[in-house]
């Protein structure tokens, strides 16, 4: 989708990405603690690269990278915002 609404609205000056976060801590993570698998908790934790889950503000300094100039040449791209838990051989 993200490309393809790169592809047609390329011509009217609007670009178009995504941005595709990683776990990031929020309060969600809390409130859902209780009802996750420790285990599976456990081997997601180990297989992240960097060793920690994202911080919301992360994430936002990318979208407002992308919203900016800075980013003037940047369109029909998927942002990945994961700690690299994806360039690995999965959890």
């Amino acid at each position: 989708m993200t490309k393809a609404a790169a592809q047609e609205l390329g011509e009217f000056g609007i670009r178009v990405n995504s941005v595709h976060p990683g776990g990031i801590v929020t309060s969600m993570i809390f409130q859902s603690a209780e009802t996750l698998d420790p285990e599976r908790g456990k081997r997601y934790f180990d297989a992240m690269p960097l060793g920690r889950f994202g911080k919301s503000i992360e994430v936002s300094r990318l979208v407002a990278f992308l919203a900016s100039d800075d980013s003037s040449y940047c369109t029909g791209a998927e942002f990945i915002a994961d700690g690299g838990i994806l360039s690995g051989p999965g959890y």
